[in-house]
């Protein structure tokens, strides 16, 4: 089992609610876009997800694993790519995996095996002497990318990562990471932007907290997504 889980999740800021009874299921090879405006709870979501904070009700599980009964599990079958970088800027490429993959109990011969194979499934092997600070936006995300395959995890999480790169760059993260999930891995990718959206794709539009849509793509879009999405979203207080 590779899937991702979301079973009425509810999570408050103050007197807020940043999710309501969020509850989707994400099956083991599939890419699904999770759609929503600024401030919809996407990014509250992935806090949860990742055990930054605890969520007022519900249920999570990463590859079978509940992340209440079993979160060191849970999370060790999830890769994560967060909004902000947190690369080492005065680090190769090489290093920072390196580094990534000492935290995970990885060294010697597999870290660097791990580590060049990573970089080759993202197009960056030929970069992996080159300082992090010298790779322009597409490639550094690449990088953190490859970075958190370094465990070989059944779910990669991404929150908004192709924020701030140009549209080529933007569709050839796009298109890498569609890869990923055709090779089997378990991919929830989050976004405002509707053109990263494939027909086929599985879609949540989550907005103020709630799901309001979820399912394939093109039939939720009617032909116009972005029309379909505006309707779901604009007039909503």
């Amino acid at each position: 089992m590779g899937g991702l889980t979301v079973e009425g999740i509810s999570h408050d800021w103050g007197a807020r609610r940043a999710l309501d009874a969020v509850s989707f299921c994400v099956e083991p090879g599939h890419f699904c876009a999770l759609l929503g405006p600024n401030g919809a709870g996407k990014s509250t979501l992935f806090g949860v997800l990742t055990r930054l904070f605890t969520p007022k009700s519900g249920r999570i599980a990463i590859a079978g694993y509940d992340m209440n009964q079993q979160p060191r599990a849970a999370l060790a079958h999830m890769g994560v790519v967060f909004q902000a970088s947190t690369l080492d800027p005065d680090l190769t490429v090489k290093r920072n995996l390196l580094y990534f993959a000492a935290l995970h109990g990885l060294s010697g011969k597999e870290a660097e095996m791990r580590a060049m194979a990573a970089l080759e499934q993202l197009g960056m092997a030929d970069r992996a002497g080159e300082k992090a600070a010298k790779l322009n936006g597409g490639h550094r995300r690449r990088m953190e990318i490859a970075r958190a395959l370094l465990h070989r995890p059944k779910v990669l999480l991404l929150d908004e990562p192709t924020v701030g790169l140009d549209a080529a760059s933007r569709m050839a993260i796009t298109a890498h990471v569609h890869d990923l999930a055709l090779q089997g891995l378990t991919i929830l990718w989050a976004t405002h932007l509707v053109d990263e959206i494939r027909a086929a794709d599985r879609l949540v539009i989550l907005h103020h907290g709630r799901v309001l849509a979820d399912g394939e793509a093109g039939p939720i879009g009617g032909g116009d997504l972005t029309a379909r999405f505006l309707t779901l979203t604009g007039d909503r207080a």
